[in-house]
């Protein structure tokens, strides 16, 4: 949905499967940016849930989660972030979560390394805006995703109460933020939630 409206938008996209870029692999990050002469603008979106009660969560499902939702999207920073302070301009977007907020029972390892990414985002952000480039988090909401397909009909609609219009973001008006938020030069450092919950 995002790659699309971007393309919409006059948007060269490149979007990755995790063959092509592993996240999680420096040596992956590195050949993949290596061989992008521009970069103006970075998504980090790769993100799982390993979710478990915390006294049972296992080290290596842990580990997983932290790694790819939250050193993923630093050392794709960190690779993006190289031609970009040549350009003198960039944005990087780093997608976040609610949980990172409000984490539920069963989400420390998410909540966990969605709260990091705020405090990548605002790091970020001071160090790079010396060189006009803008460093954001998007709390997309709950959308109607893989990632949330298998929660049982109860816990969505308990989800849903939660919200105050009693409904939840689309992945359309999610995608339609992001395009509008990389077409704004003077915002930086900033976390947006989209959606309801108060």
């Amino acid at each position: 949905m995002l790659s699309s409206q971007l393309r919409d938008a006059g948007w060269e996209v490149f979007a990755p499967s995790r063959s092509e870029l592993d996240v999680r692999c420096a040596k992956s990050v590195e050949t993949f940016f290596e061989n992008l002469d521009r970069i103006d603008a970075l998504v980090n979106n790769a993100g799982i849930t390993r979710d478990s009660l915390f006294a049972r969560q296992s080290e290596e499902d842990f580990d997983e989660v932290v790694t790819t939702n939250l050193k993923g999207a630093h050392l794709c920073s960190q690779a993006a972030a190289i031609p970009m302070m040549r350009q003198r301009d960039g944005q990087i977007i780093n997608i976040g979560s609610y949980s990172a907020l409000h984490p539920p029972m069963g989400q420390a390892a998410y909540a966990a390394a969605k709260a990091g990414l705020i405090g990548l985002t605002k790091s970020y952000a001071k160090e790079l805006g010396k060189r006009n480039i803008r460093v954001n988090c998007v709390l997309p909401g709950f959308l109607e995703t893989k990632m949330t397909a298998s929660l049982s009909e109860e816990a969505t609609e308990a989800a849903r109460k939660r919200h105050t219009l009693g409904r939840f973001n689309t992945k359309e008006e999610a995608a339609g933020f992001i395009v509008n938020l990389l077409s704004m030069n003077h915002i930086s450092g900033q976390v947006f939630q989209l959606d309801s919950r108060a």
